[in-house]
Order: C-alpha cells, then sequence, then structure tokens
C-alpha cells in the first residue's frame, strides 16, 4: 500500500481528504508573535479580524524537517511506500525540508507540485486516486511529473492590501489599483507568480469577464475536472464562477474548496482562482 501525504497548501476540502485518506500537515501561521497551525487552531476569519482591526499582516512557517522526519517514520513502518506533495519549491522551503527528512526514511518520494492551492491540490487528487488504483510508485511519480506542466492555476484579488503589508507589492501600486477599482490576475508559471491581466471594475464582474476568458474557445483541456478556490467568507464569487462554468456546459465535475490560511495570509479575502488541466 502507497500512503499520499500532502501539506495544508493543498486547500482541498475535508470530504476529499477523508474520501481518499490524505494526510496532511499543516504550515504554520505566526499571528500576533504567536506561532498557531494552519486549519488546526487558526482559520482565515481569525487572520482577517485581526487585519481588520489594524493588526500586522500574520507570516507562514514552513514545516520544518524533523516533524516530516517523525511522521514519515511512522508513516514507513505502516506502508509500503510515502509519496508526499509540496506546494511549489519557490513559494515555500517546505519541499527542501521535505527532502532532507526524506533522505533518513526508506521508501518515501518527495514530490514538487511546482503548484499552490488548489493546483497543488489536483496533484495530490490524482495520485491518491492512482494510489487507490492500486498503481506502482513508478506508475504515480510519472503521472504527477506529467501533470506539473499542464496545470493552469490563476487567481484573481479584490484588495492588494495583504500583498503590501506582506512586502509583495508596493504602496503606490496598491493605491493606483484602488482608486482605479483594477484586479491584478495572478497566474503561476514556471513555478513563480506573474501578473499576466489587470481587470477593471466591481469584483463581481470581474470574476465572470475571468472565468469566461480562461475557457473560451479552449479546445486543450481535460474537461472531466476543473477546481474553483476562493478566500471569501460567503458563496457570492463562487456562486458567479460556478453559473459560467455550469453554463459553459462542458466541465463533467467542478470541485469547490476554500483556501486555506497560508494562502489566505497573502492574498486576504474576496480573491477567487480557476485550476485548469491541459490535456
Amino acid at each position: 500500500m502507497i500512503k499520499i501525504t500532502t501539506d495544508s497548501t493543498c486547500d482541498l476540502p475535508e470530504r476529499l481528504l477523508e474520501q481518499y485518506d490524505i494526510i496532511v500537515f499543516p504550515l504554520g501561521i505566526v499571528k500576533a508573535g504567536k506561532l498557531y497551525h494552519d486549519g488546526v487552531d487558526i482559520r482565515t476569519a481569525d487572520i482577517a479580524a485581526h487585519v481588520d482591526a489594524g493588526g500586522e499582516i500574520t507570516t507562514t512557517n514552513a514545516v520544518n524537517a524533523a516533524d516530516y522526519e517523525d511522521a514519515f517514520r511512522t508513516l514507513a513502518e505502516k506502508y509500503d511506500a510515502v509519496i508526499h506533495l509540496n506546494i511549489g519549491s519557490g513559494f515555500s522551503c517546505c519541499h527542501q525540508n521535505a527532502k532532507l527528512a526524506a533522505e533518513e526514511v526508506p521508501e518515501v518520494y518527495v514530490v514538487d507540485s511546482g503548484n499552490l492551492t488548489v493546483g497543488h491540490g489536483m496533484m495530490v487528487l490524482a495520485a491518491a486516486g492512482a494510489a487507490q488504483a492500486g498503481k506502482s510508485v513508478t506508475e504515480i511519480l510519472d503521472l504527477l511529473e506529467g501533470m506539473v506542466s499542464r496545470l493552469e492555476t490563476s487567481f484573481v484579488l479584490d484588495r492588494l492590501d495583504y500583498m503590501k503589508k506582506g512586502g509583495r507589492c508596493s504602496a503606490v501600486t496598491a493605491l493606483g489599483a484602488n482608486l482605479l477599482k483594477l484586479h491584478p490576475c495572478v497566474e503561476v508559471i514556471d513555478g513563480k507568480m506573474s501578473v499576466t491581466k489587470k481587470y477593471r471594475g466591481s469584483i463581481a464582474k470581474v470574476v465572470a469577464d475571468y472565468v469566461r476568458e480562461r475557457i473560451r474557445d479552449r479546445t486543450d483541456l481535460d474537461f472531466s475536472r476543473v477546481f474553483l478556490v476562493d478566500t471569501c467568507p460567503g458563496d457570492g464569487l463562487a456562486g458567479i464562477a460556478r453559473e459560467v462554468l455550469q453554463e459553459d456546459g462542458r466541465f463533467g465535475e467542478i470541485l469547490e474548496a476554500k483556501a486555506g490560511c497560508t494562502i489566505f495570509c497573502h492574498c486576504g479575502p474576496d480573491t477567487l482562482g480557476l485550476v485548469l488541466l491541459r490535456k
């Protein structure tokens, strides 16, 4: 038997983690000088309330090598092999730490997703499905390697204050975007985040335009599954995106998720993302 493990950055809904029996390592979240664990003793609403009250932006801590090693050793006693998938190495040192840990434990394989949030999660689901189907370690690793360059992860932001406070966006840029009602579209390209477009208008209009543009006239997509992820307290933006996808009618499965604290720390509320897989 092969065990699939991952980090909380994958943002997969609890029902899917349970369905595929996936173990999740929570990243650390530092709020007001205190360390919490993503999705365990802190939620996105806690971060939003803290920032809205004037608090400093929360920061994230990678899972350390010792914690990975302890968990890998325990799992190695129960399973033939462990395959662990990390958030892209360009976004966190989780991958580096997991690799160090895996060197100390036999039959542990660490995969750099090159991605984040449910782009990373899409690979975790594929690995877990393959493991349940009885595929070998080599077959699963080959499957994952073939997915990395075919994933399209992108998202649109409503607010830039979280990125500004986190040092990923200048105050001038944030002010200009807010005054002009501009909403950047950020895309994961070659394991890094790049702003590929700026939309203008209300975030509701932007989300509809963005989803339509991502799928319009596309014949190169694997239409069996699409993933929506958002950081909204309610269902408003996800509902708009869902409706566009349903109207398109080509997707066999529309999966949805709420981003966890790690992603929320960097993009803030009312961000919506779409993950597509090319054929």
